[in-house]
């Protein structure tokens, strides 16, 4: 999938941003601040709702996403200060952080 979104033919049709893949630790603790981005998708999403079937809340978070990224697509601009700088904790190492949502 990286080779098909880098690909020269595939940028110039759909100009996605490059995509760099870097080898991490298992189990880093500072790779915790994911969680915190997340969480607001597992808060509106899995959180308080009962599906019928797995399918079905399968079904929710792909619909998610599509409308995130059609979102995206017919507004354009970057996220900057709407999602950034609001983690749990700061975005950055230490070893204490736990960015779980508390809930």
């Amino acid at each position: 999938m990286v080779r098909r979104l880098n690909n020269a033919v595939y940028r110039k049709l759909n100009n996605p941003p490059i995509v760099k893949l870097a080898p991490l630790p298992a189990r880093a603790q500072f790779l915790n601040v994911i969680e915190s981005v997340f969480s607001g998708l597992s808060k509106s999403i899995i959180q308080n709702s009962d599906y019928e079937s797995v399918s079905a809340a399968q079904s929710a978070i792909d619909r998610y996403f599509q409308e995130r990224n059609e979102y995206f697509l017919k507004n354009p601009k970057r996220a900057d200060k709407k999602i950034w700088g609001k983690e749990l904790v700061p975005s950055k190492f230490s070893e204490s952080h736990n960015c779980k949502h508390p809930e």
